[in-house]
């Protein structure tokens, strides 16, 4: 019996369409100048974005696209091939040092996207450490989880944020293998923080080194928005810190930054670095602005932080399920696939927002939620659109705030 190709594709989403877990893409264009504004080419109209993980809106930002637009015009388009191959242009190299700088490390070394950065950095770092044990927390995004299976090391995981469990974990391993710690500062979905000071201290006693994912953090937290890291004033203690240049700082890529030799070490010996392309000049001259404005301005996420607050307050005051966070993302709890995508239909179709729902694999099954980011360019009249719709619709679907659900899904 030979196998219908076609047939079986097709089966495999209707799998999926039949759990409500079906991903459509919505087809929008942002509008230059007028974030979060954008067109849906679904419906025609403008809508409000309220999920964008461009959190400070330095995607339009002027210095941003300014560098980017002078770049163009004095490099080209792209940037020739890999590293290896093409060498690296000068703003690559500036970028780089922009954020060893910006994270107080020896060097840095950038890749095409946060999840290639993960998955080559610890896929190489804990294959080259001979016998190496990888110590990673329950919640690690998929790019982390993935670095880790590809490196083939032995591998325990330890409960979301839970030290105690994590020093059992050490505590059990032979003193004598080398250890990775590997976790993230800001997670994502439920939008909590990690005990980073805790995990250093751990890492300290039992010999471990430390590999920390700041993506949701860079450009966010800290004086000069290093990350959590460097709001905790920790930044020195950790071997690794990884980022995304495509989040708050609004352009794309990610990076690591650590020692000369860690670094150089991944340069030569990581697939995923070695055989793509590199970022184009435009990219890296973005980007490059982007830190660099931050590293001087707090007043974006001054500004940021306050709208949170607000839209916290006033989505709970109004009896949402919002989920409690200490950060700025803002999870609503919906526990139902299909539900949940009906709740973004509605807020789309009945009141242009758009809010995108967020269902398993990337959350637990019965957690199922949307996610909210306010940016400090959302405005008090659209926290207040957003709340009422939210409202409305919650109302006609049925969905009602659990704090029970909520603290499980927590």
């Amino acid at each position: 019996m030979t196998i219908n190709y076609e047939e079986h594709f097709q089966q495999s989403i209707a799998r999926l369409k039949a759990e409500g877990r079906y991903r459509v893409f919505n087809d929008l264009e942002r509008k230059a100048g007028s974030f979060p504004m954008a067109k849906s080419h679904i419906t025609g109209r403008t809508v409000t974005v309220w999920c964008s993980n461009d959190y400070l809106g330095m995607g339009q930002h002027p210095k941003v696209t300014t560098a980017m637009s002078e770049a163009i015009g004095r490099m080209g388009a792209g940037a020739g091939g890999t590293r290896n191959i093409s060498g690296n242009h000068h703003a690559m190299v500036t970028l780089e040092e922009t954020l060893a700088e910006l994270h107080r490390k020896e060097a840095a070394l950038v890749m095409t996207s946060g999840y290639v950065t993960n998955e080559a950095a610890l896929s190489t770092l804990c294959s080259m450490l001979p016998g190496c044990i990888v110590f990673s927390d329950q919640f690690n995004h998929a790019s982390m989880i993935h670095g880790i299976r590809n490196s083939k090391a032995e591998r325990h995981i330890f409960r979301h944020n839970d030290v105690k469990h994590l020093e059992e974990l050490l505590k059990a391993a032979d003193p004598a293998r080398p250890k990775l710690i590997a976790f993230e500062s800001v997670y994502s979905m439920d939008g909590d923080i990690s005990p980073i000071k805790d995990i250093c201290d751990l890492a300290d006693e039992y010999n471990a080194i430390t590999y920390l994912d700041e993506v949701h953090a860079v450009g966010m937290y800290g004086p000069r928005g290093a990350g959590v890291a460097e709001r905790e004033n920790v930044m020195d203690r950790l071997t690794v810190i990884q980022g995304t240049l495509g989040k708050a700082y609004g352009v794309m890529g990610g990076y690591l930054a650590a020692s000369r030799a860690l670094v150089d070490m991944v340069r030569s010996y990581a697939p995923g670095f070695i055989f793509t392309t590199a970022l184009p000049p435009s990219l890296c001259a973005g980007a490059n602005a982007s830190i660099r404005h931050l590293m001087e301005s707090r007043e974006e996420r001054e500004l940021q932080k306050y709208k949170v607050q607000v839209a916290k307050d006033m989505m709970a005051n109004a009896g949402l399920p919002v989920m409690p966070t200490m950060s700025h993302i803002i999870p609503i709890l919906v526990s139902d696939p299909v539900l949940c995508k009906q709740a973004s239909d509605m807020l789309l179709n009945q009141f242009d927002i758009y809010v995108q729902p967020i269902n398993f694999p990337t959350v637990p099954r019965g957690t199922e939620r949307l996610r909210i980011t306010p940016s400090p360019i959302h405005s008090h009249e659209m926290i207040m659109e957003l709340t009422r719709a939210l409202v409305w619709v919650f109302e006609r679907l049925g969905i009602k705030a659990n704090v029970e659900d909520m603290k499980n899904a927590a």
